[in-house]
């Protein structure tokens, strides 16, 4: 299982994220190169957003309430799905994807504690991994939050999760070099 190795990660990813815009300003954090560009806030806001929306899900599953789609029940579609978008979204893959409606970021200011709110984030985040290990042992098969068709592991929704959060660090950190 990797739970240890994603709760590693998600440590070394929150230290980054400390590290390196922790004593930003609000209008630092909030800044935008262009308005085709997200600030480091707003790609901070989206990792949270789209991490929370996998709460519920998994609430649902372990109350056995979760109800699978067909896709679900298709081997092949539920690797090809994990694999594709773990693929999409690896951190050296630097072409732009257009994000589901529900986990935009906010388009307002965000204020300057967005950073220490991804910290408490990411520590809900590792106790959800951590207390998913019997969902992780059974194979547990769930559907995209953002579209019910789309199915994958739980396994690869985690490992999803890992990567898409380092690939929104180096886009933060490309937009940091260009804070004057």
């Amino acid at each position: 299982m990797n739970i240890d190795k994603w709760t590693n990660q998600i440590d070394t990813i929150t230290a980054a994220f400390t590290k390196e815009f922790g004593n930003l300003s609000a209008e630092q954090l909030n800044w935008k190169p262009n308005e085709g560009t997200w600030s480091i806030a707003q790609n901070i806001d989206h990792l949270i957003v789209i991490n929370e929306t996998y709460y519920p899900v998994i609430k649902d599953v372990k109350a056995g309430t979760y109800t699978l789609p067909f896709m679900g029940k298709l081997g092949f579609m539920v690797n090809f799905f994990g694999n594709l978008i773990l693929k999409s979204i690896q951190p050296e893959n630097k072409k732009k994807i257009k994000t589901f409606p529900i986990w935009e970021p906010s388009k307002s200011t965000l204020p300057a504690d967005i950073v220490i709110k991804f910290e408490k984030h990411q520590s809900d985040l590792k106790q959800l991994i951590i207390g998913s290990s019997d969902l992780l042992d059974k194979g547990v098969v769930i559907s995209s939050p953002a579209n019910k068709n789309i199915v994958y592991k739980l396994e690869k929704a985690f490992d999803i999760i890992v990567a898409h959060e380092q690939r929104h660090f180096n886009q933060a950190m490309e937009v940091k070099v260009l804070i004057k």
